[in-house]
């Protein structure tokens, strides 16, 4: 045997070998990525927190050790003590870079309206939330979640809200960080709303965090249809929020159906994070966050 046809052998061999320890079905598995993945909302665990049972700071940790997630949320009222304190931002980081990790977004709430119907408090609380997306670069997150709260009329309020919104927006880009909205009560519950002021904006770095469970335009009877709500929004998703309260015996969540209403989202063409945010009373968090887990897994199979 010569030397070329030699090494032709062993080049077969080799081939042959790798085939037979990874069948071809497997290996297509192993490379073919999840239609979602899924990240943990820090919200989900605000009872633990505000009571003091367990750290903020060890957010990262938890949600690894405890849930086996690897992606999580911030919500800034966590942090808003030590807003100015460069310390604890990197301190944060550190745990999560420990934790192995990965930061996603800010929840950022009580920084002022985006829509204040008056321009000095608009422009304001867009300058308010600059040191959020400041905290979103350094943890390496892609965008800080904010709201739309304004006053006014229908259409007053698409004005104003998309006004503080755009100027944050452009702010956000500068630093490589997006700016999402959530529907979150009042009039951006409404997704029809929310999407007018999504297109008004007409700026690629603001979108929308769609959340299953936030359509209750005003008390607690007039509610968005949750399934319109999400296919309004996903259009301008560059996230979504899986909100769950309670569960049957079947570990379906009572009040969305997880298969419709992920078979809308994916429908959009999303692949990325759906974020876990448990907020139910009758179930200790850890197991809402379990059982939420579970049930975007299952559909996730069922759906795949």
């Amino acid at each position: 045997m010569s030397g070329l046809d030699r090494r032709r052998f062993l080049q077969t061999a080799a081939l042959a070998a790798a085939a037979a320890v990874v069948p071809a079905g497997r290996l297509f598995a192993q490379q073919k990525p999840p239609l979602y993945q899924i990240s943990l909302a820090q919200w989900s665990l605000h009872r633990t927190f505000f009571d003091k049972k367990a750290d903020p700071m060890d957010f990262a940790k938890i949600t690894k050790e405890q849930f086996g997630i690897d992606a999580v949320e911030y919500v800034n009222q966590f942090y808003k003590d030590k807003k100015h304190d460069d310390a604890t931002l990197k301190e944060l980081k550190q745990r999560a870079d420990d934790a192995g990790v990965k930061s996603l977004l800010i929840m950022c709430d009580g920084e002022g309206q985006l829509g204040d119907a008056d321009e000095k408090k608009r422009y304001q609380a867009v300058e308010n939330h600059y040191r959020w997306v400041e905290w979103a670069k350094y943890l390496g997150c892609h965008s800080i979640r904010v709201n739309a709260a304004s006053s006014g009329s229908y259409y007053e309020q698409i004005q104003r809200a998309a006004d503080g919104l755009r100027k944050l927006a452009e702010f956000g880009a500068t630093h490589g960080i997006g700016v999402i909205v959530e529907n979150h009560g009042g009039l951006s519950s409404n997704g029809s709303w929310l999407a007018s002021v999504m297109r008004t904006v007409d700026n690629p770095n603001c979108g929308t965090l769609p959340d299953f469970g936030n359509f209750r335009v005003a008390g607690p009877k007039i509610q968005y249809d949750r399934y319109q709500g999400v296919a309004d929004l996903m259009p301008f998703a560059k996230g979504v929020s899986a909100k769950s309260h309670d569960f049957d015996d079947q570990g379906n969540e009572t009040s969305t159906d997880y298969r419709k209403i992920m078979e809308i989202v994916l429908s959009f063409g999303y692949r990325g994070y759906v974020g876990i945010e448990y907020e139910g009373s009758t179930l200790p968090e850890a197991e809402g966050i379990q059982l939420t887990k579970k049930l975007l897994e299952t559909v996730r199979t069922e759906l795949s």
